[in-house]
């Protein structure tokens, strides 16, 4: 039955496939879409305040928290040792991650106490009173500091090996080495973290939560209060936006409000203010990566060594599947014959670094892509055509450097169309004419791919739930486990029982993500919110129709095969009956209206050990091309032109991925080209609010932006109607901006040198690379 549903797509008007606007969108500009801090406050709730560290790496001596308690409006404050539970929030179980600090602390800004108090705005002016002697201890802040230190790592760093890449390197034509750095990026999410939690009778919590893995969140709240599951109950309806930022760091605000409802009884309300947000949670994981590739004259590559070492932070976190989802990508649309990949997640004195949409597979695109460009240069060949002479394809250029066949490489394709629809080349010597007679402003183009893949490579993850209710007056309940962060997963999830039942827009209801209808949930990330949650929900749906056939079938006399659902009704036999009198027959006739759903992905397998295995359930694919101004006396630059050709399968709502398509290259250019995270020498943060920390606005879109979905190509695998993951794949598109920037900084020396600029490439960064070419261009070669 649910086969049958994926392979034979129906066409009921706004269903799956179709543009329908956004279940929220008129909320979101109305101003009446209800996020954590919008709930109705309750009259006698309290707020919570965390104090935080001064120190990158210390030891506690003293803490006179008298002065705290004393406040006006103070009710108490919270340290460890009030705690009822387990004080520890790590979500992968390392241990390392305490709820708030008990003798040592080990970054600038982790949570000491929390103060508990009547006003938000007491709270905090209390937090300021503590007084705290600490005693330094050594710190690391950088990715070479913990080189030089010895390399504690907070986690197993992981190899990928196959072939013999040092004899592929050592009788390769030609050979080269070098190192990229990628800087890391906040996820600037527009709604910050914040939790309201209320008690309720005998042991009861319910919990608000601006988080993107309600199952986590709910685990560690009854970790910390120490009592079953069953008594935490963890709700979102919507995030203002997670990227990442909500999949672990939403706890610790969640926990900090739990725990105090429970010792007041009283219920509590954690907003972290934007600074606090900032210097306290963890972000995308920069990284340092050395690189030696072997290639002959035309740009065929013939081996590849590569090592990534990521700064993660003073605790495991997520760091262990970000660095090895970074080297699943360390080779983006491209086949290596012999390759070795290794990662050095190293332990620092800074925040934790965690999930940011591409969970690392950036990272280790930018450093395919850097490769890619080097061996242009080396050869004066066109970028494009090394990427196209290198992409995955044939029989013996199809397996990964884990042992991952590659089934459906369709990277060449997409590239060839979109340069020639963008009219790539024509554009490139026309830019380079313009360079050769401008002084100040320089022009570059770039055009580079994505190859993606789709699943969470903890296989345990890659399941999902779904509740639905058809009530008697026809209308239907749609309940599942994945989670609104404003990507439209929810309208999606509309629409397939829009589709299934046939009904309007307005017969079918999403409602908040709640752990008490749907447990055991798995993240909404990894791209993976609609394929998961949406089969899940197909199953619960197919289920209800599979009575509703059997019951219409026997009580209008006709074959079960004659019935089915439509815009216009339920045509059974020769007969179409409203929907709404099939639904109530069927519940004068004690049929059960009402089905969860599963769904578990297949195919998939890893193991770490051995770094061999199919983490991934399919591929999603891509290309942009840029165009950019660069402004050799300040370093500015700006996107003139933009084209992307998008995979996205058979979309479920082309205009919801387009406008994913359209966000995540921003923000991936963002990260590029002027996000830039600044720690002083003492381990402070000091980017940590909007006026030290830029983000993209929309002067910064390119003034020619187009986007365009890739026709006529559904997934080759059995995903809900044949669609494809979108949210984590185009961020990818933005290193065709630093690499179009690269291409306009190389004309100094009339593109004879690769410029190896590293991101961001801020204006600072380009004039640094700029000065450089200027030297490198005048010396013997």
């Amino acid at each position: 039955m649910l086969k049958k549903h994926i392979n034979e797509p129906q066409t009921v008007p706004g269903g799956a496939t179709q543009s329908l606007k956004h279940e929220s969108g008129r909320l979101h500009v109305s101003g009446k879409a209800t996020y954590i801090d919008d709930i109705p406050t309750p009259a006698n709730v309290v707020h919570v305040v965390p104090g935080l560290s001064t120190k990158a790496h210390a030891r506690i001596v003293s803490m006179d928290l008298e002065p705290v308690k004393n406040f006006p409006g103070v009710l108490c404050v919270l340290t460890a040792q009030d705690v009822l539970g387990e004080n520890q929030v790590s979500p992968v179980g390392a241990g390392d991650e305490p709820l708030l600090a008990t003798d040592e602390v080990f970054y600038y800004g982790q949570p000491i106490f929390a103060v508990v108090a009547e006003t938000r705005l007491a709270a905090r002016k209390a937090a300021r009173k503590a007084k705290i002697v600490y005693e330094d201890l050594p710190a690391v802040l950088s990715v070479e500091e913990a080189r030089q230190k010895g390399g504690d790592m907070v986690c197993r760093p992981l190899e990928m090996v196959r072939g013999n890449a040092e004899s592929a390197l050592e009788n390769a034509p030609k050979r080269l080495s070098g190192r990229i750095t990628v800087g890391g990026q906040e996820q600037f999410y527009l709604e910050g973290q914040a939790a309201l939690a209320t008690p309720g009778e005998e042991g009861e919590m319910r919990i608000c939560s601006s988080t993107q893995h309600p199952t986590e969140t709910q685990h560690m709240v009854a970790h910390i209060l120490n009592r079953p599951s069953n008594l935490v109950t963890l709700e979102v309806r919507r995030m203002g936006g997670g990227f990442g930022g909500k999949e672990t760091q939403a706890n610790a605000p969640a926990c900090l409000a739990a725990l105090a409802a429970e010792i007041t009884q009283r219920p509590a309300k954690c907003r972290l203010d934007r600074d606090d947000d900032m210097i306290m949670t963890g972000k995308r994981h920069d990284f340092v990566i050395d690189y030696d590739v072997g290639f002959d004259a035309q740009g065929h590559i013939q081996g590849a060594d590569m090592l990534l070492a990521a700064r993660c932070g003073w605790s495991a976190d997520l760091s262990g599947p970000v660095t090895d989802r970074a080297l699943f990508h360390a080779d983006n649309a491209y086949y290596y014959p012999d390759v070795r990949l290794r990662s050095e997640p190293f332990r620092t004195n800074t925040q934790s670094n965690t999930a940011f949409r591409g969970f690392g597979g950036p990272q280790g695109i930018a450093a395919a892509e850097r490769v890619v460009e080097e061996i242009a240069f080396a050869t004066g060949l066109d970028p494009l055509d090394v990427r196209l002479r290198n992409t995955y394809g044939t029989q013996d250029k199809n397996i990964t450097p884990y042992f991952m066949t590659v089934e459906d490489s369709i990277s060449r394709e997409i590239m060839e169309q979109l340069a020639e629809e963008c009219d790539y080349r024509k554009r490139r010597e026309e830019l380079r004419a313009f360079n050769r007679t401008s002084q100040y402003i320089r022009r570059g183009i770039a055009l580079t791919p994505v190859k993606f893949g789709i699943s969470f490579t903890a296989t345990h993850f890659n399941q999902a739930g779904a509740l639905v209710h058809v009530y008697t007056d026809g209308s239907v309940q749609v309940n599942h486990g994945g989670t609104e962060m404003g990507q439209g997963l929810h309208t999606k999830m509309v629409q397939i029982a829009m589709r299934e039942f046939g009904l309007p827009e307005n017969r079918v209801r999403i409602t908040a993500t709640t752990t008490g209808k749907v447990p055991n949930t798995s993240a909404t990330a990894a791209s993976s919110g609609a394929d998961l949650n949406g089969m899940a929900v197909l199953d619960a749906i197919s289920k209800i129709k599979e009575r509703l056939i059997s019951f219409a079938a026997t009580h209008w006399q006709a074959p079960e095969s004659t019935v089915h659902f439509g815009a216009n009704g339920v045509q059974v036999g020769e007969n179409c009956i409203p929907f709404v009198d099939v639904v109530k027959a069927a519940y004068m006739a004690r049929v059960s209206l009402s089905s969860s759903g599963f769904y578990k992905t297949p195919k998939i397998s890893w193991d770490p050990k051995t770094g061999r295995g199919r983490p991934f359930y399919y591929f999603a694919y891509g290309a942009a091309c840029a165009e950019v101004a660069v402004d050799l006396l300040t370093g500015e630059n700006r996107m003139e032109r933009v084209d992307i050709l998008h995979d996205a399968g058979q979309s479920l709502n082309p205009i919801l991925d387009i406008g994913q398509i359209e966000g995540g290259f921003i923000q991936g250019a963002g990260w590029l080209t002027m996000e830039e995270l600044v720690w002083d020498q003492t381990g402070r943060l000091r980017t940590h609010a909007p006026s030290t920390y830029k983000i993209p606005a929309c002067s910064d879109r390119p003034p020619i932006f187009n986007v365009k979905l890739l026709e006529n190509s559904p997934n080759r695998e059995e995903t809900i109607f044949r669609s494809k993951a979108v949210g984590e794949p185009p961020f990818v598109h933005g290193l065709a901006v630093l690499h179009a920037i690269s291409d306009a900084i190389a004309s100094i020396a009339d593109y004879r040198i690769c410029p190896q600029l590293d991101a961001p490439a801020t204006p600072e960064q380009i004039l640094r690379t700029v000065e450089r070419l200027k030297k490198q261009k005048d010396m013997p070669h």
